[in-house]
């Protein structure tokens, strides 16, 4: 099916390494899409640190030249091309970061990322496959749906992709107050378990407990703070830690027997040498872990909309404005995701 397409469309453009002053902001014509691909008019980004590591030439994975960058957005489907029978005109829809990625474990094949080796979301108009696209929940605006993607699917996936994942009455610790974090602060409350969250600033404190953390521990009060979440689990410590601070020492500390930490990496690049007799002294598992499929995106959108959950946003720029919103969220330390509206 086809529609009205406008003579010409914006997209940001950036080699990697170039920096945010390296963005280009340029009018081609709109992109066509081709068998079993939609265009999808996009309303809203949400950025993610990977955009910064894209920007600086530090990401780990391939990044073609002249990409559009940013993986996470939401938008409106505009048109579909020949083959495509799941989604039609007028769909709200977002994608998944790996648009191969449909379910299990992450293989080779499923690599191609947007924002990344494939063009991403900061556009007027995209072409995706149809495979990727992800159904919005009713109860979420664009912009709340545009923060799911990266940040929301890899909380799910640090708390459910590991089998029988969290249980009620478990306990989980969550380091920092960046985007993962928050959603598994939620999610991890959603399915039942005891939440406790670390972070450096007092005046955040307070928010994440109204997200649903019991207990917060301040890790410049007590800057030895696995010993904080040993008394407060009355020495037990935390069946799981989602580590996005790359505080692996520490979280393995603050580790039940048996418990399993959720590696989603480290935002200061401060990767230390690791005792493997702490591995050993709580028979931990440690998984890293890159997002999540299809399928775990699917899983998360019920639970999203049987709960109503609703993502926190910190702040949203004009499409025009997008080198000032990359540089808050580089210069800041926000608590929620940022956001850059195109419509």
């Amino acid at each position: 099916m086809t529609a009205v397409l406008p003579p010409s469309v914006r997209s940001y453009h950036v080699n990697s390494g170039d920096g945010i002053d390296g963005l280009s902001l340029r009018s081609h014509e709109p992109p066509i899409s081709g068998i079993g691909e939609v265009a999808v008019a996009v309303h809203a980004v949400s950025l993610n640190f990977r955009e910064l590591l894209v920007l600086r030439g530090q990401y780990v994975l391939p990044v073609k030249p002249d990409v559009i960058p940013v993986s996470d957005g939401a938008g409106q489907v505009v048109a579909v091309g020949p083959g495509v029978q799941r989604v039609r005109p007028g769909d709200r829809v977002t994608a998944t970061l790996f648009p191969r990625w449909l379910d299990g474990p992450l293989e080779p094949a499923y690599l191609p990322q947007l924002g990344g080796s494939l063009d991403g979301m900061l556009t007027e108009l995209a072409v995706l496959p149809e495979q990727a696209l992800v159904p919005v929940p009713e109860h979420l605006s664009y912009a709340e749906a545009a923060t799911l993607p990266c940040a929301a699917v890899t909380a799910w996936n640090a708390l459910t992709g590991d089998g029988p994942g969290i249980q009620p009455g478990h306990t989980v610790l969550t380091t920092g107050s960046g985007g993962v974090s928050l959603f598994a602060v939620q999610l991890a409350k959603l399915l039942g378990a005891t939440v406790i969250a670390t972070t450096g600033q007092a005046d955040r404190e307070q928010r994440l407990r109204d997200l649903g953390a019991d207990e917060v521990v301040n890790y410049r009060a007590v800057p030895d703070w696995h010993t904080a979440v040993r008394d407060l689990t009355g020495g037990r410590g935390a069946d799981r830690v989602v580590d996005t601070a790359g505080t692996l020492e520490q979280s393995l500390k603050s580790l039940a027997v048996n418990g399993h930490v959720a590696f989603v990496g480290s935002v200061t690049g401060d990767w230390r040498p690791l005792d493997p007799r702490l591995l050993f002294g709580v028979a931990a598992t440690v998984r890293a872990l890159t997002v999540g499929s299809h399928a775990q995106f699917t899983q998360l959108n019920k639970i999203i909309a049987a709960h109503q959950l609703r993502p926190v946003i910190d702040r949203a720029f004009p499409f025009e404005e997008a080198g000032a919103a990359f540089r808050y969220y580089e210069s800041t330390s926000p608590f929620g995701k940022v956001i850059i509206r195109i419509r």
